[in-house]
């Protein structure tokens, strides 16, 4: 907590530290919060629901809900609702460790921002802008500076086993830039329609201040401030791209390269 006490201090530098889960009961201020995680750890969605129990958003906008689906306003009934975001069907995690977070705000707005799988591919295949023909807003239309380029491709290769075509991966980067794209055009639309506090939901990467959702707002939208908080299971090492970030145990989950062998 001295961390924490010590960033609502001094600001948020452009690279912070770990804090402990109690950190966050009590986040620095911002119009937009980050909430990054590992999709399939349960203690990442606690932490979430425990971060939006706080917060109190207005909004919260999603990963992992379509664009065009309306959330129910009651969402206490954890089958009904479910059901009615398709959830099993659209092959995320067990929703069981999506709903506290649900519960944690009942009365904000829910705002989905996933894109689907003909929407990746042809991002891959033609460019994010033609998905986004408005993309220029969020610098679609702008190369990445190539050490970038070249960073977010290893990920793409390290993520995967390092089992791509090296062929693929500048496609992937670019499904990637969509994605991010994406969740920024959601949560302006939901700060223009209800207003501040806007949480946001999303894998780590997509958390990730140096170029994930956070850089993506910089770009479009500089005067908000925006909170990024990282949740991973091993030590990053070095400069976490993150304002906070959290590092729990590891989920059980076999051997995760043996599909690609």
């Amino acid at each position: 907590m001295r961390i924490l006490a010590l960033l609502l201090t001094v600001g948020l530098p452009a690279w912070a530290a770990p804090v402990d889960t109690d950190a966050l009961d009590a986040l620095p201020p911002a119009e937009v919060v980050v909430l990054g995680e590992v999709h399939d750890n349960p203690e990442h969605h606690l932490n979430q629901a425990r971060a939006v129990a706080a917060l109190r958003p207005k909004a919260v906008v999603w990963e992992m809900i379509p664009r065009d689906f309306a959330v129910p306003a009651d969402v206490a009934d954890h089958a009904t609702l479910a059901e009615a975001l398709e959830w099993q069907a659209r092959g995320w995690p067990d929703f069981a460790m999506y709903h506290p977070i649900f519960l944690a705000a009942p009365e904000a707005r829910h705002y989905g921002a996933e894109i689907d799988r003909a929407a990746a591919r042809k991002a891959m295949s033609e460019g994010a802008l033609a998905v986004m023909p408005d993309g220029a807003r969020f610098g679609l239309d702008l190369p990445l500076p190539p050490e970038e380029q070249a960073a977010r491709e290893a990920e793409q290769q390290e993520a995967h086993c390092n089992a791509m075509p090296t062929e693929l991966l500048p496609a992937m980067v670019e499904a990637q830039r969509l994605r991010d794209a994406a969740l920024a055009e959601a949560v302006l639309r939901a700060l223009e329609e209800v207003g501040p506090p806007v949480a946001v939901i999303t894998g780590t990467g997509h958390a990730r201040k140096d170029w994930g959702l956070p850089a993506v707002l910089a770009f479009a939208a500089p005067e908000l401030r925006v909170l990024s908080i990282g949740q991973m299971e091993t030590e990053p090492g070095g400069d976490a791209p993150f304002d906070l970030w959290l590092v729990t145990p590891p989920v059980d989950r076999g051997d995760p390269c043996a599909a690609f062998r």
